[in-house]
């Protein structure tokens, strides 16, 4: 598997941590972990990190790929990639975050990947990888199977200091899973999934280049997450409000929107604050579909994204959001 930096090289920053997840592949998974010269290099320019994503496509001896971590410009990579080499080379890409437009660049060349996944942040887990995550990734590389997305006993918003490794060492307090919402669930839609983080998403809608016409996503199941920068409910109402006046959002009959990340270092929100910051998104989001959308069949609350623990999800790969059982059904 190939482990690569294309947006933030958090590995040059912490080796210790992405140490900690290489370990993971090569002890949990017995994978081979390959490294590319800008997977640890800070700074490393964006038709460099390109590079290295076409040359771990084209290695005949490369299965996959992972980001090491997300990041913000990764958007200034994709136009150094080479197509001929990714229709030649067609590989799963594992990555979630600014990796959406990886995700998303590879969906438009019909290649199917998955969005979740980090040597950083999931495979370095403070308290050890979740069984979970662990769970997904393995049906992700290895099988071709349905499996059902359940929600978690208990979920974490916190996370560790990463310049302090013995932050990594015990779990991090959880809060219970107040549940699942189900929105309009009286259909049962099936169809290749597509989306990850709005905030991503918005940004390649406001470039007019990485998304093509709205009748590309016809039929299509919408996941959505939001990051660690906890975009306001107002925000997030205005995002998808330009996908809508896009014509954008009628398009998806089916929408699994993730569990917000509630807590950050620069948000130290408490459990109410984080129950209603969680409330006040899913408010807008369905406030947003209301006006564009209102007979798509919508859950809110599933772990993926900046979740922990996660889903490695399909992104481009089959979903079905079963409203009638609420049932949420990945096809790996």
């Amino acid at each position: 598997m190939a482990i690569v930096s294309p947006s933030w090289a958090g590995a040059g920053v912490f080796p210790q941590v992405h140490e900690r997840g290489l370990r993971v592949l090569r002890e949990d998974l017995e994978l081979v972990p390959v490294e590319y010269p800008t997977t640890r290099l800070v700074g490393a320019s964006a038709s460099d990190r390109a590079r290295d994503i076409n040359a771990a496509l084209a290695n005949p001896d490369i299965k996959a790929l992972m980001a090491v971590i997300g990041g913000s410009d990764q958007i200034t990579v994709l136009r150094y990639l080479d197509p001929e080499i990714v229709r030649a080379s067609p590989k799963a890409f594992f990555g979630y975050s600014d990796n959406t437009n990886l995700l998303n660049y590879l969906w438009s060349l019909g290649i199917a990947s998955y969005h979740g996944g980090s040597t950083l942040v999931h495979l370095a887990r403070a308290g050890g990888v979740h069984p979970l995550f662990l769970s997904s990734l393995r049906h992700a590389l290895f099988d071709h199977g349905e499996v059902e997305i359940a929600p978690v006993d208990a979920f974490t918003d916190l996370q560790p200091r990463w310049e302090d490794s013995s932050t990594l060492e015990s779990p991090l307090p959880t809060t219970p899973e107040p549940g699942w919402h189900w929105h309009n669930a009286t259909n049962v839609v099936t169809g290749p999934s597509w989306g990850g983080n709005l905030e991503i998403l918005s940004w390649n809608l406001a470039a007019n280049r990485w998304i093509g016409p709205n009748s590309y996503y016809e039929g299509c199941v919408l996941l959505l997450e939001t990051s660690e920068e906890m975009p306001s409910a107002s925000d997030v109402f205005r995002m998808l409000r330009n996908m809508g006046e896009r014509g954008l959002l009628e398009q998806f009959p089916a929408v699994v929107v993730a569990k917000p990340k509630s807590w950050h270092t620069h948000a130290p929100l408490d459990e109410d604050e984080r129950a209603l910051f969680r409330a006040e998104q899913e408010e807008a989001v369905m406030a947003a579909m209301s006006t564009y959308n209102p007979s798509a069949v919508v859950v809110v609350g599933p772990d993926f994204g900046h979740t922990d623990p996660q889903y490695v999800l399909p992104y481009g790969g089959l979903v079905t959001v079963d409203g009638p059982n609420e049932r949420l059904v990945a096809h790996y």
